[in-house]
């Protein structure tokens, strides 16, 4: 992401491509759904949202503290996080970052359109209950990381599971994909605002990019073989 593939970012893109298959599969018997988004529907959001992983969208740019300590620790991070931040590192000053905040096409833009459509079309408004307990468990489990941006737990939309299966048995795959990708989404502007630009910084902060992206993607495949279930 940001422009950049490397063999651990290579890996992530076969492993949710493999988990497409037997999802497309699936979603051709019609055994997968999203309340009212059908199984073609569902499958082709699964594989847009995947495809448009590395688009970034800019939409505003701010000051953020460059520490120094960065110069080392960059190829391990570029490795770890699949980021230019050597390259991105060369090109700001010495002290600060002119820090571009852009939005990921396949982990914001869609999921949250998608989200929006099924608030509308479905009015579960016991989606947003669950969405606020994500909310919290983001703002709580994230964090922020100099040179990378906000990084969300990959595991962290499970949690979305067991509360929609309380809170809403007949509906539980569409209030996991509302709730979950609402309160990562959401709980992670929230971290953001918080940081204090004085201390902390990075080139990049893609929202539903690079630190989100394998959770936004995961709760996602998740609300979608949920469905198989209920």
């Amino acid at each position: 992401m940001r422009g950049y593939i490397n063999n651990s970012e290579k890996r992530m893109f076969m492993l949710f491509g493999f988990m497409l298959l037997p999802m497309a599969f699936l979603c051709y018997q019609k055994e997968l759904s999203l309340s009212v988004i059908s199984s073609l529907p569902l499958f082709l959001i699964l594989v847009i949202m995947l495809v448009t992983a590395n688009i970034e969208i800019p939409i505003s740019s701010i000051k953020t503290k460059k520490l120094q300590a960065l110069d080392k620790d960059a190829l391990i991070l570029e490795e770890m996080f699949s980021i230019p931040l050597v390259k991105e590192l060369s090109y700001s000053s010495k002290q600060a970052f002119n820090t571009v905040i852009s939005l990921n096409f396949g982990g914001f833009i869609i999921p949250f359109l998608v989200m929006i459509f099924l608030l509308v079309f479905q009015a579960d408004f016991v989606a947003l209950e669950v969405m606020l307990i994500m909310m919290v468990a983001v703002i709580f489990l994230s964090e922020f990381r100099n040179g990378i941006g906000v990084i969300v737990p990959d595991y962290i939309g499970m949690l979305a599971i067991p509360f929609a299966l309380i809170i809403s048995p007949d509906n539980v795959a569409s209030v996991i994909f509302i709730s979950g990708i609402g309160g990562i989404i959401f709980g992670s502007i929230a971290t953001l605002l918080m940081v204090d630009r004085e201390k902390k910084g990075s080139a990049v902060i893609s929202i539903g990019g690079v630190g989100m992206f394998k959770a936004i993607y995961s709760t996602a495949i998740l609300a979608s073989l949920v469905s198989w279930f209920l």
